[in-house]
């Protein structure tokens, strides 16, 4: 897919199909740039091509910024970061899942995590469940990012830490203009929903709760995202949200009662 610019200095990759279906981010310019979430492993040089498109061939971003550490969101962190000699960077909080171990995944996972994936990898046994874990770890990359403060190269944007899905979720947030980057903590299509799911339609929706590692945490985020009223939301999955669609959608996201799932 060819990047689309969405905002001043912000362009928006969506990757895969489906399920699999997940959304990247490149944010600022030739001068300094970063690397909004990075995909599934597969997705390394789809990304790669696309940062050569927007900012040169050679170009190397300031950091690669996680929205969260979640396997479709992190899968070519590793692979870029090694090739583009720079630091993935997250909050603290979700630093034990950069490389995580069976108490990280019971303390910072989600339903499925807990119930299904650390079964089977126990079932493994110890050795091979270790290297399972380990596949794919950050290493000494990862990076702590301090909330409230300027992440690197972009000026104006904020880091608002919205935990739920993971206990350290971020949004990235530009007061300016009141874009807001929400990677799964307010998201645009039902991941919830069985039938949008099959049939996805826009619509402002929280983080899949089969993944989520606190969900009353996970609706405060969403709600809190939501009352700020942000001019574009681009998120982790959907499509981009802006102008009176959104208004509208943000009205019945904070109107309704109804509960997900």
């Amino acid at each position: 897919m060819t990047p689309r610019q969405i905002a001043r200095d912000l362009y928006w990759l969506p990757l895969g199909r489906g399920l699999q279906a997940v959304n990247v981010h490149l944010a600022g310019a030739a001068g300094g740039w970063c690397l909004i979430d990075a995909g599934w492993p597969e997705h390394a040089e789809a990304i790669r091509r696309a940062a050569a498109g927007l900012f040169g061939t050679g170009s190397r971003p300031a950091a690669i910024l996680l929205t969260h550490c979640h396997p479709d969101h992190a899968g070519a962190a590793r692979e870029l970061a090694l090739a583009w000699g720079c630091d993935v960077l997250m909050h603290a909080a979700d630093l034990p899942l950069a490389n995580p171990d069976a108490a990280a995944v019971r303390a910072c996972g989600g339903p499925l995590d807990r119930w299904v994936i650390l079964p089977v990898l126990r079932a493994m046994g110890a050795q091979r469940m270790r290297a399972a874990l380990q596949r794919g770890g950050l290493g000494d990359l990862a990076k702590g990012l301090e909330p409230g403060a300027p992440p690197p190269a972009l000026p104006g944007w904020n880091v608002l830490h919205v935990p739920g899905h993971t206990p350290g979720h971020v949004a990235l947030v530009r007061e300016e203009d009141g874009v807001a980057v929400t990677g799964d903590a307010l998201v645009t299509v039902g991941l919830n929903s069985p039938l949008d799911l099959v049939r996805p339609r826009p619509r402002l929706g929280r983080p899949p709760w089969i993944t989520t590692w606190d969900w009353q945490r996970a609706k405060a985020s969403a709600a809190a995202l939501a009352r700020r009223r942000p001019a574009l939301i681009a998120p982790g999955h959907g499509t981009p949200m802006g102008g009176a669609d959104l208004a509208r959608h943000l009205d019945l996201f904070l109107r309704s009662r109804r509960d997900e799932p």
